[in-house]
């Protein structure tokens, strides 16, 4: 099995912390260059630090923010017209906030489709040239198991990252005959700071104690237990490699079997 991304670009985004850090330091072992895209540059630099380079790897960082799409379309345009293409694309941005989306502003749904579904639709337009003139191509979207079965409490998350499965599964047969595919990862409850911060909240709303929370939510995962970050990156790693061409169009549950859908 080809695992091996050594001379690939790798764009991964949110990736000072959680899954996308794990992503990032999982396609680093492989080989690929990595570059880290987020808000903060001082953590920025900081997750570099940490990524494998041996050999002819070099690692880089932009520093953006997803409230501000064409700002983040602008520094990758420009990092790309200064460094080259990018191979691999893994959009991955932080949840919007929990609540039943019967008190849902409008504002949310607002916010929450541009830092999820337009900056992924940018990134990705900005990035498919490259890809089809070197016909390899991976773009990666880590959205939530709530694209087959919307989760209790997540209204706005739910409505947003229906839409982003639909726009990938667009792309991905538009892309396919250049060699590109489109795939999504859908975590379930992985201990990353937004599960936390899900539990935290829920704990205060209910009165409940945040270990009571946390069990009750174990209790319904077949596996009795969170999924952790770099279990996610390893499904990511492989859908970025060699390995996973003719995968495209698709939704990789990994969730500990939770999700009560096929």
């Amino acid at each position: 099995m080809n695992l091996n991304l050594s001379g690939k670009r790798a764009l991964v985004c949110g990736s000072t912390q959680g899954i996308g850090l794990a992503a990032a330091t999982e396609l680093a072992a492989m080989g690929a260059n990595i570059v880290l895209l987020a808000r903060n540059k001082e953590k920025l630099n900081e997750a570099k630090n940490t990524l494998a380079a041996t050999g002819e790897q070099k690692h880089f960082v932009i520093a953006a923010d997803f409230a501000n799409p064409d700002e983040v379309k602008s520094r990758v345009e420009n990092f790309i017209g200064e460094n080259g293409i990018i191979d691999i694309l893994v959009n991955n941005t932080g949840g919007p906030p929990a609540g039943n989306i019967e008190i849902a502003t409008a504002e949310s749904f607002r916010q929450a489709f541009e830092s999820h579904l337009i900056c992924n639709h940018l990134l990705a337009q900005t990035c498919i040239a490259g890809m089809k003139q070197n016909k390899y191509g991976r773009i990666i979207n880590v959205i939530s198991t709530s694209v087959k079965q919307p989760l209790k409490g997540l209204g706005v998350s739910n409505t947003i990252r229906a839409a982003v499965g639909n726009w990938s599964k667009t792309l991905a047969n538009e892309v396919a005959a250049y060699g590109i595919t489109v795939n999504n990862v859908l975590p379930g409850a992985t201990l990353t700071s937004r599960l936390k911060q899900i539990i935290h909240d829920k704990a205060e709303k209910t009165g409940h104690s945040e270990e009571e929370i946390s069990k009750e939510m174990v209790s319904e995962i077949p596996m009795k237990r969170f999924g952790q970050p770099e279990e996610i990156a390893a499904a990511i790693a492989f859908l970025a490699s060699p390995a996973a061409a003719y995968i495209n169009g698709t939704n990789m549950v990994v969730d500990g079997g939770r999700t009560g859908c096929l």
